[in-house]
């Protein structure tokens, strides 16, 4: 296939994890980049070697030579700046979460389905074959009856002036971590008769950050009357990336769903017996940027799309609101 010319919003710290290594592996073309410092972006450009840099954001998306953008700016700009390259013609490999709430991410979906243009959700987990091993042992029976799915997203804190912790720049743990608890259960709910429910939520505030989750748990049910949990916090010991599914006959664990380049196990128990799988190391990021190449030059579909990604955020916005924090808004409203 013809290299994918991919234009960068921002100089973003996950950039490099995201796109950057990703597109060196697939021959992917980093076209031009554009940050709020220049200077920044020119670093950016010689250290990673994207071609050029533009001087705005604008500028990036109206770049005739750029076919997609990729977004990683903070949450609250994740919604304005899908919708000015949808505006420009571009496909969009769009950061999570999709926008600041279910409204913006439904003015997402329809603007690119007007368009013509496809916008994919950079749930990167969903592609590597840790999460398709994951779906294989709930949907294959080994397990006994799937009764209950359990998926932990923790970090330590970031610091205070990091844009996660900015109300209006929609920052929290449910958008952060918490957003993949939801999907990996909505995923795995595929074979539990659909979406979950959700049943209750609760949370906190950060500390010195209003209106902002430190923490989030919510419990879920789904139709065939297993239980799941999403739960996540900005405030932990350590990291832990761990999706949990148990059966009547046995569990599952994935060690790192996140992160398998640096543990890519996945262990099963049925019957008093353990075994260990190893899925490899290839990044997720490589197989979603494949995936988003896929789409775009041979058509089909993917399981990350704009349509769930509507119904991604038509679940968070339940969360926040059972849990009493409330919806992100929509960056630049008042509040």
């Amino acid at each position: 296939m013809e290299p994918l010319r991919i234009g960068v919003l921002g100089a973003a710290r996950i950039s490099e994890y995201a796109i950057v290594t990703p597109a060196a592996l697939t021959g992917t073309r980093l076209v031009a980049v554009a940050a709020r410092d220049c200077a920044r972006a020119e670093s950016f450009a010689r250290q990673h070697g994207v071609e050029r840099v533009v001087d705005s954001y604008e500028a990036l998306v109206q770049d005739p030579e750029v076919e997609a953008i990729y977004n990683p700016l903070a949450n609250g700009l994740h919604g304005p700046w899908n919708l000015r390259a949808i505006a420009a013609g571009k496909h969009v490999l769009a950061e999570k979460p999709f926008a600041s709430n279910l409204t913006e991410a439904i003015s997402v979906r329809d603007a690119a389905d007007a368009a013509g243009v496809l916008v994919m959700e950079a749930f990167h987990y969903r592609y590597h074959p840790v999460m398709l091993r994951m779906m294989e042992i709930t949907s294959g029976g080994e397990l006994g009856t799937i009764v209950r799915i359990e998926a932990n997203m923790e970090i330590p804190a970031p610091p205070l002036e990091d844009p996660r912790w900015s109300v209006e720049l929609a920052g929290g743990a449910l958008m952060d971590l918490g957003c993949y608890s939801l999907h990996a259960n909505r995923t795995l709910g595929g074979f539990l008769g659909g979406d979950p429910v959700l049943v209750a939520a609760r949370g906190r505030e950060h500390p010195g950050a209003p209106g902002v989750d430190e923490w989030i748990e919510a419990d879920l049910e789904f139709p065939s009357g297993a239980t799941g949990a999403a739960n996540c916090t900005m405030a932990a010991g350590a990291v832990r990336f761990s999706l949990r599914v148990i059966g009547s006959a046995g569990e599952a664990s994935a060690h790192n769903l996140l992160a398998p380049p640096d543990d890519d196990r996945i262990t099963v128990m049925v019957g008093g017996s353990e075994r260990v799988e190893r899925l490899g190391t290839r990044t997720s990021y490589t197989y979603q940027l494949e995936a988003f190449t896929k789409w775009i030059r041979e058509g089909g579909s993917i399981p990350t799309d704009a349509d769930d990604a509507v119904e991604s955020m038509r679940m968070i916005d339940a969360v926040y609101e059972m849990s009493g924090l409330g919806l992100r808004r929509t960056f630049g409203s008042p509040a």
